[in-house]
């Protein structure tokens, strides 16, 4: 188990990247990070992180690599390429993904990565939006050996409410998709509703309240459901692109799992469809 004085790289400072990073500097960890614009780290460096010149540098300094990138290319690129993570990890080191990315992917990674250098690899895909990891709300779903994942559990649970491990590597990664592909079709249903309720004459800034506690209740609603009622669109909290992209991921995922996903399948090409009117950096809301 860590016992906080290891030193944290961090690779990868989007908008969640930098949430979570920040989240570990209040929580007095040790950080150095490192991210391909030099710009995105100014911040943490700021907040007291400490920014390395290379990526090879941060591996090399680091007790712990935690990867938060866009899709599994740039986890690829990041762990395998040129002077990437594998050229300088070790076998007492460990790789904590919090990308959202292939679940066959991530065993292929774990598998090369531990023949090259002997890392252990913990996938930690986060269901959650930026504001929850500010806050330290988010859910973490883990894969891995069950050593590995109590080893770094203190430290993930700096930014969530709530650590589980969904079984061995590849798992963590299963859940997210399964997170997602219900949460993107309570938003289809959710604005196919609201514009129901609209045409139908009735005050659909009010279904939220009135629905509550019922069967019908939920986070989605409670979130979205004024925010499409209002047309509220900004600040964004759940982008488009994102969901339509793990959506993808999820019935290609399924397909291979040999489950049949028709929901699933249906809100891919809807979200294709609002893709085509609507930038990927739009909020969910914006279904409606």
């Amino acid at each position: 188990m860590l016992d906080g004085d290891e030193v944290i790289g961090f690779v990868g400072l989007g908008r969640m990247g930098q949430a979570i990073a920040a989240r570990l500097l209040e929580a007095n960890r040790e950080l150095i990070v490192w991210n391909r614009s030099a710009q995105a780290c100014d911040t943490l460096v700021e907040g007291g992180a400490e920014m390395a010149d290379t990526l090879g540098e941060l591996v090399e300094r680091a007790d712990l690599v935690l990867l938060c990138l866009g899709d599994a290319a740039a986890v690829e690129d990041v762990v395998f390429g040129e002077d990437g993570v594998a050229a300088f990890g070790s076998d007492d080191q460990m790789l904590v993904d919090l990308s959202s990315i292939d679940p066959a992917q991530t065993c292929r990674f774990a598998r090369e990565l531990g023949q090259l250098c002997g890392m252990a690899w913990v996938d930690a895909p986060v269901a959650g939006d930026v504001q929850a990891a500010e806050e330290g709300r988010l859910l973490v779903l883990a894969g891995g050996q069950e050593d590995d994942i109590e080893r770094v559990r203190p430290l993930l649970e700096c930014v969530a409410r709530r650590v589980t491990r969904m079984g061995d590597t590849g798992a963590g990664q299963v859940a997210k998709l399964c997170h997602q592909m219900l949460a993107g079709a309570a938003a289809l249903a959710l604005a196919e509703t609201i514009a129901f309720a609209e045409r139908s004459g009735i005050d659909a800034e009010r279904l939220p309240e009135a629905l509550a506690d019922g069967y019908a209740d939920s986070l989605t609603l409670q979130v979205f459901g004024p925010r499409m009622a209002v047309r509220q669109f900004e600040p964004v909290i759940a982008r488009l692109g994102t969901l339509a992209q793990d959506i993808d991921t999820g019935v290609t995922a399924a397909r291979a799992a040999g489950a049949a996903v028709p929901f699933t399948a249906l809100a891919a090409q809807l979200l294709r469809q609002h893709a085509l009117r609507t930038p990927p950096d739009e909020d969910l809301a914006t279904l409606v």
